[in-house]
């Protein structure tokens, strides 16, 4: 499994060139931050990593990854859903039994230190516990690829250091994963960092997170 991008470049209709001469190849098992200011493109590369838009110039080539796995920056869910219901859902939704998508379920939200909030209701869980939860979701489809943006914006100092655990764990996974953030405590639990300051036109404005 792997994804390989090749001098790429990128800027959205009548916008301004994001990045220029990007290049890096990642394999199963990286866990890679992909860092920069406001601006600089982070959210818009992990779409271009997910195939939902085409560089400008350059090709992006993909080996072996057939399902991929979003985890947006803001959760959301249904207020009197479990956490165990979200995680179920899109395994229930590809046609997986109730008891087959709760084992799944289980698994991953003990995973991530979430077993104890498994029969709360979305609205009484925290921040720190919303974003672990969308991830537990994202794994239990088994996704090549995990991208994964700014997983602690919103979130305190405490709960975001739980986030920050999660994701070393996301190395044993059998994925690619990436995390498009500026948080250092998010950039040190990855094992790989892609800094897009380096491959930006110096002279643009830039208007992309």
């Amino acid at each position: 499994m792997r994804i390989r991008v090749d001098d790429i470049s990128f800027a959205h209709p009548g916008g301004p060139t994001l990045y220029t001469g990007l290049s890096f190849t990642a394999h199963e098992g990286s866990l890679v931050a992909l860092t920069g200011p406001s601006g600089s493109g982070k959210s818009t590369l992990l779409s271009l990593l997910g195939g939902w838009l085409r560089p400008t110039h350059g090709t992006i080539e993909r080996t072996a990854i057939h399902d991929v796995a979003l985890v947006p920056q803001n959760p959301h869910g249904v207020s009197e859903r479990t956490a165990l219901d979200h995680v179920c859902l899109p395994l229930v939704a590809r046609g997986a039994g109730r008891g087959d998508a709760t084992v799944v379920a289980r698994r991953q939200l003990m995973r991530l230190n979430l077993e104890e909030v498994a029969a709360r209701p979305y609205r009484m869980l925290s921040g720190g516990e919303r974003q672990r939860m969308l991830l537990a979701r994202a794994l239990a489809t088994e996704p090549d690829m995990l991208l994964i943006d700014e997983p602690t914006a919103q979130l305190d100092p405490r709960a975001a250091a739980d986030v920050c655990e999660a994701l070393r764990s996301l190395q044993e996974a059998a994925a690619i994963v990436f995390v498009a953030t500026h948080d250092p405590r998010v950039i040190a639990a990855c094992s790989t960092t892609i800094d897009l300051l380096t491959v930006q036109p110096p002279a643009d404005d830039h208007g992309d997170s």
